[in-house]
């Protein structure tokens, strides 16, 4: 058995292979912060981090997520340069009030003061409802690989099921772009609401020695 694992480190800009190299080995950043930990403490119980990435050349739709691009068909899309502005603020503010612990305080939590190019490129997958934003989501570039960072989304457009709509439209743009891999971050062995997250084809696991292995439904008990 491996002894848990807990690791931070500062990157400022790092070059797309290097992103690769980071996510492949279990890594994740919050602007210039990365991190990396087997274990986690949720109230009084103890979690088990697993990170998930999908292999693109294995990933179809099922039906219940070719239902939700059909509730975002009327939505207009807009894939761009990752920018903070009052706009986005406001609506992450709308969003966070979803929440009633771990409550986020800012964007720049997750993107940093530079979003686009510190420590690498990232693109906004965004939605809009004519002129309006109402959902938004944050993709790293690396060379071979891209990574999910944060999406939110207006309250009144829940019923869409947004959140998963931008992960599901930055796979395709991964997929279109000839990218290989797709990083949506982690789920827990135990169950969570992270569990959405399982519900990819051609998901794969880390295992913490440096294997990444076919999505194993036992997961999720």
């Amino acid at each position: 058995m491996m002894p848990p694992i807990e690791e931070f480190a500062f990157l400022l800009s790092t070059r797309p292979a290097d992103m690769d190299a980071l996510w492949e080995q279990g890594w994740r950043h919050f602007g210039p912060m990365f991190f990396r930990y087997s274990h986690t403490l949720s109230g009084n119980e103890v979690r088990h981090v697993i990170p998930l990435r999908v292999d693109l050349k294995q990933f179809s739709l099922s039906k219940s997520q070719r239902r939700v691009l059909r509730r975002i068909a009327d939505l207009r899309l807009q894939i761009s340069p990752s920018e903070i502005d009052e706009e986005r603020e406001e609506l992450f503010h709308q969003h966070k009030q979803r929440f009633t612990e771990n409550v986020p305080e800012s964007l720049e939590v997750f993107l940093g003061p530079s979003p686009h190019g510190i420590p690498c490129a990232n693109s906004e997958v965004a939605l809009f409802d004519g002129r309006q934003l109402v959902a938004a989501s944050y993709l790293d570039l690396g060379a071979c690989s891209v990574s999910s960072i944060y999406g939110f989304f207006h309250p009144d457009h829940a019923w869409r099921s947004p959140g998963i709509a931008t992960m599901l439209l930055e796979i395709q743009y991964a997929q279109q772009s000839g990218y290989r891999y797709y990083y949506p971050g982690y789920v827990f062995r135990e169950p969570s609401h992270y569990d959405y997250k399982k519900q990819f084809a051609g998901l794969e696991t880390y295992d913490w020695a440096g294997d990444w292995l076919p999505f194993q439904r036992s997961h999720n008990s």
